[in-house]
């Protein structure tokens, strides 16, 4: 399944650091709305898929997830390199500073830490299908927001990519669904669950 290539899916490479503006993107690390809950979701929800295009996208978009984790990580890592105690204090970014240094840990913007909770898998596919539709869409307003606050064009390049990943994300998730509810009576799909109904493997 798993082929990794040392080297980021786009490019992060940022010359000034902004450790209030790492405070605010960190959020896409461990946030409600982020890669690693992202991630998480989907490469869990697969398991059960009740056919085979559902388990290759979700394997696909869960594994792309986690290439968008790293850039986060890699984006909050250039922000806050060699800060000074001054840059700490006067960014607001001490709040942080003290629990993890300027380590890459999951938490939100707010400071909540990351939760399984951010996150759902509930075995129906025509369920887990709109959550999904639903997460790419509260991460893509996260990344409308996170440019609304942000001026630096070394930050706004790949959170625009990002961004754009989500609505590709987005598009492939209806595709699966629409997949789903054209192979089930259109009168009781709502009534039927082929993750868990199915006496032979659904087709």
């Amino acid at each position: 399944m798993w082929s990794y290539e040392k080297k980021l899916q786009y490019p992060v490479k940022i010359a000034n650091t902004n450790p209030a503006l790492a405070k605010i993107i960190i959020t896409q690390y461990g946030g409600p709305d982020g890669e690693l809950g992202a991630s998480l979701r989907y490469l869990s929800q697969r398991y059960t898929m009740p056919y085979p295009e559902l388990k290759g996208l979700l394997t696909d978009i869960g594994t792309e997830e986690l290439a968008h984790f790293e850039m986060i990580a890699a984006i909050v890592y250039q922000l806050t390199r060699d800060l000074t105690i001054e840059e700490i204090k006067e960014s607001g970014f001490d709040t942080y500073f003290v629990d993890h240094t300027t380590g890459i840990y999951p938490v939100a913007a707010s400071g909540a830490p990351f939760t399984s909770a951010y996150f759902q898998v509930k075995g129906d596919a025509v369920t887990d299908l709109h959550e999904n539709l639903a997460a790419e869409q509260k991460a893509r307003t996260t990344y409308d927001n996170i440019l609304r606050m942000c001026d630096d064009p070394d930050v706004r390049d790949p959170i625009k990519f990002l961004r754009q990943r989500e609505v590709v994300h987005y598009q492939r998730f209806g595709e699966g669904l629409r997949l789903t509810t054209d192979r089930l009576d259109y009168k009781n799909f709502y009534a039927f669950n082929p993750e868990f109904d199915c006496k032979k493997p659904c087709k």
